[in-house]
């Protein structure tokens, strides 16, 4: 097993070729075989149960084998993340409607994230840049093509963005997973599980402005996916206020 450190390189940086184990010999796997029997278990069973082991299980090998395709853990990571977002479809090229463009890449990525509930967390604890993850930066760094913003003000957004997005998705799927933890769906869940509580607190008075974020609240009954566009629109209002060369709408 290669340990990270001095000498380790990027995945993306080896060729296909140094899967081959010795000379005139073709693999017997492919990295891209062993990385879709790691999604298919971690999208099953959790990110910590995609060990070599298990993967080399699943395939019916030993798990050192494994090592010659995938040196070491944190590249299989790297290669799990861009699977996971190959599968986000976007044009060839951004519109010309900055907005729309974002709108579309926001929910593509959600769409990924709740196929692959281990994705963004994943993706939100290291660095990589693997192709298809470069792919979807590119894309949403030109939907700000032609506005003539500096480009620190462009990533700027686009961590803004990100920052949103990928929140909004984590927080989802913890509600999808307590939900499949105490065997309630979400509405049974705050219904039944925490709405006596939340009665409670609201009867108290002691919080004031969270009883109002309770009973007046006008998202907090709307179904996730437009609370995640109600949110959104929040997000590029904001970018469309602090840009006034950017259209509002």
């Amino acid at each position: 097993m290669c340990m990270a450190g001095e000498g380790a390189t990027s995945i993306w940086m080896q060729p296909e070729g140094h899967e081959r184990s010795g000379p005139g010999r073709r693999p017997g796997f492919s990295r891209r075989q062993i990385t879709r029997t790691a999604v298919r278990i971690a999208d099953a069973e959790g990110v910590e149960a995609a060990t070599m082991r298990r993967i080399a299980s699943e395939l019916g090998t030993g798990a050192m084998s494994l090592y010659r395709y995938i040196p070491r853990r944190d590249d299989l990571f790297d290669l799990m993340i861009d699977l996971a977002m190959s599968g986000i479809e976007l044009p060839d090229g951004p519109s010309g409607d900055w907005r729309g463009d974002l709108t579309l890449l926001a929910r593509q990525v959600r769409a990924a994230g709740l196929r692959h509930p281990w994705l963004i967390a994943l993706l939100t604890s290291r660095p990589t840049l693997g192709p298809n993850l470069l792919r979807v930066h590119e894309f949403a760094l030109g939907a700000f093509k032609g506005t003539e913003l500096h480009i620190d003000d462009v990533t700027g957004f686009v961590g803004m963005l990100n920052d949103y997005v990928h929140s909004a998705i984590r927080r989802e799927i913890g509600w999808l997973e307590e939900a499949r933890r105490t065997g309630l769906d979400p509405e049974r869940w705050k219904r039944d599980y925490m709405g006596p509580y939340v009665r409670q607190v609201v009867e108290s008075g002691a919080f004031p402005l969270f009883n109002r974020s309770v009973l007046d609240s006008r998202t907090a009954h709307l179904a996730p996916e437009e609370r995640f566009r109600h949110g959104l629109d929040r997000i590029l209002d904001a970018i469309a206020a602090l840009t006034p060369s950017l259209s509002p709408r």
